[in-house]
């Protein structure tokens, strides 16, 4: 359901989308719509998997019972991105509470944003499965914890097979990490290399960890399967729909404002799905549609709509437009939403923009390799207080303070931009804390999350997209008694927590690379600069308050 100014732009975009057979050709996997050489045919494979995902479900039910049969009922999945989030969703959704023939161990999943997780994993080891996903190589973050699980099943006396065999790779035919699990013994499952990452949610890279830790996928499959029918046809196609919103708003229309930024309310693991497959869909070419869940600021922006996805609350039904659809359905919705919001922008929604988001993880890999880490800590401070370090490119005035900096960072958010704040943090300190105050200071959205998950997800639209966003990168020393922060990863010469920090000086320099604005944070105790850093940013909000 759309309503007010957004039902009416969205009509006009769906409009001209039939009149150019965009539903149609879509049904027919027709390349030809980004181009004759743009995309091919086999990158829209992803209409297909509500039926063909079906014949995975019978070899993942033989591993399910194998698993079962050895006491393996906790699932650890390692991955970053799009390839851990729809897993998440799915047992989010699809699993039901512990008991009868369902697992009690559940999902935990690392993507490298907090040491919490992995102590929780390892204190299960005796009853953990590893999953490692990826569509590539294996991340830093992966290969991380990769050394730190086999480390610890062969402190428990496992062999080398028994460790391989406690390991189940998910990757593409014929990727690098194919290469390596082979090498390593492990169990591999593949998957096809031309289907988009961000449009695998209905793979094996969403159904497998999921099944494993539970989920009906039967179900899944069944509900997205249902939608299929309706995306043939020009009219009552809800997928035509939605992407007519998402992509009629973001347009930019003469003399007026882009509405491309969406406040999203729903589930939060479907929601960061979301805002990951349409920033990585539609964040190109200077284009992008930006997705920001509450509390990152209101809905009144003139440049945002509100979507809220099965609406519950009297604030949920108050969106501009509302999503109604099971998980499953909601998948395929949602991409087949995203295809049609990037032919409206003129975009390829199916490239992965995997060069913005490697160049990062590259530049991280080499700070790593300088003698003793000397790289991480090369950059000083041009101003410390009460144990918090500022770095930035600017020299510093004398007799300011940090409400100095966090007052001109939110000032430089231009008038239809907003705010990242990008955590990379071993604790559970979170962007979510700090956006109510930063969104009410810089009178804009504020978009947040744990590196280097959150920048891999979404960092096509802040890199590649508009260009008008403004960046807060918080890293710390590790807590106090966080011993698995502070540990070297066993075979490599560097900690998570230093990993942690070299992910955020990677992520800088590629922000500072393209002249946007970013300030870094240090807290040398996270636990107490935490809390001073609340307090800060809550007196900037209060001084710039009307």
């Amino acid at each position: 359901m759309t309503r007010g100014e957004v039902l009416d732009s969205a009509l006009q975009a769906r409009d001209y989308l039939v009149s150019c057979g965009v539903p149609a050709a879509l049904a027919a996997k027709d390349p030809k719509l980004w181009g004759s050489r743009a995309v091919d045919h086999s990158r829209l494979g992803w209409l297909d998997l509500p039926f063909a995902s079906r014949g995975l479900l019978s070899q993942v039910d033989a591993l399910v019972a194998e698993a079962r049969y050895s006491g393996l009922d906790h699932i650890v999945l390692i991955g970053v991105g799009a390839e851990t989030l729809a897993a998440q969703a799915i047992v989010e959704s699809h699993v039901p509470a512990a008991g009868g023939d369902r697992p009690a161990g559940g999902l935990t999943v690392l993507d490298g944003s907090d040491t919490a997780a992995l102590a929780f994993a390892l204190e299960r080891l005796d009853r953990t499965l590893v999953v490692l996903a990826s569509k590539a190589g294996v991340s830093l973050e992966g290969d991380a914890y990769r050394r730190i699980f086999a480390a610890a099943f062969r402190e428990r006396g496992l062999s080398e097979r028994e460790i391989a065999s406690r390991f189940l790779v998910i990757t593409d035919h014929g990727s690098p990490l194919h290469d390596f699990a082979r090498q390593c013994g492990y169990r591999i499952g593949l998957t096809d290399p031309y289907l988009p990452g961000h449009y695998g949610a209905l793979s094996a890279y969403g159904l497998v960890p999921a099944v494993l830790a539970g989920a009906d996928a039967e179900r899944l499959l069944a509900e997205a399967a249902s939608l299929v029918p309706s995306l043939g046809k020009d009219e009552d196609n809800p997928g035509l729909l939605l992407g007519a919103v998402l992509g009629g708003c973001a347009q930019q229309t003469p003399g007026g404002l882009a509405r491309d930024k969406v406040l999203l309310r729903g589930p939060g693991a479907l929601t960061a799905w979301i805002s990951q497959l349409l920033a990585v869909g539609t964040g190109k070419r200077g284009r992008g549609v930006l997705v920001f869940e509450p509390p990152g600021g209101r809905g009144d922006f003139p440049d945002v709509h509100g979507v809220s996805i099965n609406p519950r609350s009297a604030a949920d039904e108050d969106a501009d437009t509302s999503v109604w659809a099971p998980l499953g359905a909601q998948f395929l919705l949602w991409e087949y939403a995203t295809a049609v919001a990037g032919w409206l922008l003129g975009v390829n929604p199916f490239e992965a923009g995997s060069a913005v988001v490697q160049e990062a993880e590259d530049d991280a890999a080499a700070l790593l390799r300088t003698p003793g880490g000397t790289a991480l800590t090369a950059e000083r401070p041009v101003y410390v207080e009460d144990g918090i370090e500022v770095h930035a490119d600017f020299p510093w005035p004398p007799g300011a303070e940090l409400m100095t900096v966090l007052g001109g960072l939110v000032a430089s958010v231009p008038s239809d931009g907003y705010l990242s704040v990008m955590s990379y943090l071993s604790g559970d300190f979170s962007g979510r804390y700090l956006a109510p105050s930063l969104a009410r200071a810089s009178g804009r959205p504020v978009v947040y999350g744990p590196g280097p998950a959150f920048p891999h997800a979404t960092g096509p639209v802040h890199k590649d997209g508009p260009g008008n966003g403004a960046f807060l990168i918080i890293t710390g020393d590790p807590a106090p008694g966080d011993a698995l922060a502070a540990h070297p990863v066993p075979g490599r010469p560097y900690s998570l927590a230093e990993l942690q920090v070299a992910r955020a000086l990677g992520e800088l320099r590629a922000l500072r690379e393209r002249r946007l604005p970013v300030i870094r944070l240090h807290l040398r105790d996270p636990v107490e600069g935490a809390g001073r850093l609340t307090e800060a940013v809550r007196a900037v909000a209060g001084a710039r308050r009307p």
